[in-house]
């Protein structure tokens, strides 16, 4: 039994730190569906002024925000969202926009940067002479860090040139920042000047900020009075919540400046892993906390093998595929972890390599 744990499934794998217990078995609580929960209220005038819109609440979870965001948009049956066939919202969200929203989704191809081309979304956008044949267009909504693509960041003026192009035809832009603050460090920009061309934003508190569990969306005071009753429709007025918004607090004031960290620790991994024999990791597309990893085709080695060899050692990474893997850093893998992990893998891919050559 190996007692070293280094987890790289996802950066919604860490446990709270010391501080965010303390904070959680201090915290000021009452009812939050009320409307009275101390820490809640602070946590969502904390994140609103830090994104630079109005107001802001607190939800389960990223799923839960961006439901709850596209339902105050699209309250109309019949309207239509346009986002990339490659997002999260249209591949992991179990389909809730159309399954309870009756919401219909038009999905425009991203490109490998996370992108999708303006040109593309204008084009998708539903002629209005044609309402009586076809659903229309009220938002359109992007992902940044772009998942899919590997952690990908959208820039201040791509996204600008989205919001100028919803705003010419009437539309409202949502963002699904669940790791919007990774893109905000990555580019170097505030994460209020980033989503700055939003109407709502959805910002994941248990992914790169570290924080138990929950998410915060923001936006205009109308646009949250809409969402708080769009969430306790869904379930998700949580009562007397203010001990987990004070884990969330704890994360967002202290674990915001180690992002930066997390990233290098994230290049360094691939450019390490893009050296071992057998394996293949696009560098250049490594620009926050996410590395995709390919098993080069031809080799013996498969993800399932891999990823049960790496348990062994204490190292626990997702597999995508049969020869694709993905690792998340976060803060609570340390310097240390990282030669560990390239290491255990090396020597594995190694292993691997001897034992196909011995087979033939």
């Amino acid at each position: 039994m190996v007692a070293r744990r280094v987890d790289f499934r996802s950066d919604t794998v860490t446990k709270p730190t010391e501080t965010m217990k303390a904070a959680m078995v201090a915290a000021e609580v009452d009812d939050d569906v009320i409307g009275n929960d101390p820490t809640a209220l602070r946590l969502e005038k904390e994140m609103a002024k830090m994104m630079g819109k109005e107001a802001a609440l607190f939800v389960a979870s990223g799923t839960m925000g961006n439901l709850v965001s596209i339902l105050v948009h699209c309250e109309m049956r019949g309207s239509e969202v346009i986002l990339g066939d490659n997002s999260h919202m249209h591949l992991y969200e179990n389909g809730g926009i159309s399954i309870i929203g009756s919401v219909h989704p038009r999905t425009v191809k991203n490109n490998e940067d996370g992108t999708m081309d303006i040109g593309l979304i204008e084009a998708a956008i539903r002629d209005p002479k044609g309402e009586l044949v076809y659903p229309t267009t009220r938002l359109i909504c992007l992902e940044n860090s772009h998942t899919e693509s590997g952690g990908r960041c959208l820039s201040i003026e791509y996204t600008e040139s989205v919001g100028e192009l919803a705003k010419k035809h009437g539309l409202k832009l949502h963002i699904d920042g669940s790791r919007i603050f990774n893109a905000s460090v990555a580019l170097g920009v505030p994460v209020s000047r980033l989503v700055q061309a939003a109407d709502s934003v959805s910002v994941c508190l248990s992914k790169g900020l570290g924080a138990p569990v929950g998410s915060i969306i923001v936006g205009s005071q109308s646009f949250i009075k809409k969402a708080r009753k769009f969430r306790k429709t869904l379930g998700g007025g949580m009562r007397t919540i203010g001990n987990i918004c004070a884990a969330a607090l704890v994360a967002v004031q202290e674990n915001v400046e180690k992002l930066e960290g997390d990233h290098k620790k994230a290049k360094t991994l691939a450019d390490g892993l893009n050296k071992i024999k057998g394996l293949r990791v696009d560098v250049d597309s490594v620009e926050t906390n996410i590395v995709f990893i390919d098993i080069v085709e031809g080799s013996k080695m498969t993800t399932e093998k891999l990823c049960k060899k790496l348990e062994e050692h204490g190292i626990f990474v997702l597999a995508l595929s049969s020869s694709r893997l993905r690792i998340v850093v976060h803060y609570q893998i340390s310097p240390n972890d990282v030669p560990y992990t390239l290491s255990c893998i090396e020597e594995i891919m190694n292993g691997g390599a001897e034992e196909s050559g011995n087979k033939n």
